[in-house]
């Protein structure tokens, strides 16, 4: 696997790379809820920002399309930004008629289990203002757990993930 991750599949999502023809979609889920959170985001986020960052996608910061389970409508993206040595932090947003359906959760599963197949013994990392209730709960979900560092943007606590042990038995 590159850094892109070429595409994968859940039951609700279709994960594939970022293309030009996404700005529009792009932009359009990228509103004030999402670009007050995400440090390096325009506010307001335009179809040019939108054609830049899928442009820049490459090299040490790779974006991914979270479609829905056609294919066709933009959800959400996921970042996959490489650190130092075998470190990869996981970042994402996504479109408010998205949220809460848990779809950014089985995404965003998808993404770190094929990150840490393809790459045996690396390390996965997350960045979560503390006030973010939602997304430090899906962390949670996914199997992240708080380091207690600070991160590298101000304000922003460190996450590490950690694989579930393939004894684990989960009781409903």
């Amino acid at each position: 696997m590159t850094d892109t991750l070429l595409a994968l599949s859940t039951d609700h999502c279709r994960i594939t790379p970022l293309f030009a023809d996404d700005a529009r979609a792009l932009s359009a889920i990228t509103d004030e809820t999402v670009t007050s959170q995400v440090h390096f985001l325009a506010a307001p986020f335009t179809e040019a920002d939108a054609r830049a960052l899928i442009a820049g996608s490459g090299g040490g910061d790779v974006f991914h399309a979270v479609r829905d389970e056609h294919g066709l409508d933009l959800n959400g993206v996921i970042g996959v930004h490489r650190r130092a040595g075998q470190e990869y932090e996981i970042g994402y947003w996504f479109a408010a008629r998205a949220r809460g359906k848990g779809i950014a959760t089985e995404a965003v599963r998808a993404v770190v289990d094929a990150l840490a197949s393809s790459r045996p013994g690396c390390s996965i990392v997350a960045e979560c203002h503390p006030d973010n209730d939602r997304s430090r709960a899906l962390l949670r979900r996914v199997g992240f757990v708080p380091t207690g560092l600070m991160g590298r943007r101000p304000g922003r606590m460190l996450l590490s993930w950690r694989a579930a042990p393939a004894y684990r038995i989960d009781v409903c």
